[in-house]
């Protein structure tokens, strides 16, 4: 194999310009993550509604009710995190790392989720929220079909799957980078 550097013709001022642009253009995926924040404030506010609920009715509801309702609210804090994943990772990987005064508020992981890993974190958490309502199936069961919960069990299936080989993918492509 030739070892040579690959030396580049000077760049004209029309090429500076569109590369240029190209890089700003990340920019528009900040209001992306603006509104991802705005979407883990409906959560916030879903959340509360749903703990409302469960303390005012679980006195007077089934104990499947109340599991069916706190699976319910893990359900809604697994998505949260998810959301949260995609607005630090998906700004630090695209647009801008966070330069931040005081580090020790910073989530470790941050920096250091690159873009395999982060599609990895995105279908595991899936997996969980797939997972998490399949349970609520099968706390339901007697108002589930069996087409329903057949389904179930296939997606929730297909997803293990691709996690797992997402997951094989991501491990054979960091090995032949080494």
């Amino acid at each position: 194999m030739d070892n040579t550097p690959v030396t580049s013709e000077p760049h004209g001022g029309a090429e500076r310009l569109v590369e240029r642009t190209i890089l700003a253009s990340r920019w528009l995926l900040a209001p992306f993550y603006l509104c991802l924040a705005i979407c883990l404030i409906v959560l916030l506010i879903k959340f509360a509604q749903k703990m409302v609920k469960l303390v005012l009715y679980s006195l007077f509801s089934g104990g499947n009710d109340v599991i069916t309702d706190l699976l319910s609210l893990i359900d809604l804090s697994l998505i949260a995190n998810l959301l949260l994943i995609v607005m630090f990772s998906g700004y630090e990987n695209f647009v801008s790392s966070f330069e931040l005064d005081d580090q020790k508020y910073k989530p470790a992981w941050m920096g250091h989720v690159d873009f395999g890993e982060l599609k990895l974190k995105l279908l595991t958490s899936i997996v969980a929220i797939s997972s998490v309502h399949l349970l609520e199936s099968f706390m339901n069961i007697d108002r589930s079909s069996d087409r329903e919960l057949e389904w179930s069990i296939a997606i929730q299936i297909t997803l293990i799957l691709t996690g797992v080989l997402l997951a094989f993918m991501q491990r054979i492509s960091g090995q032949q980078r080494h």
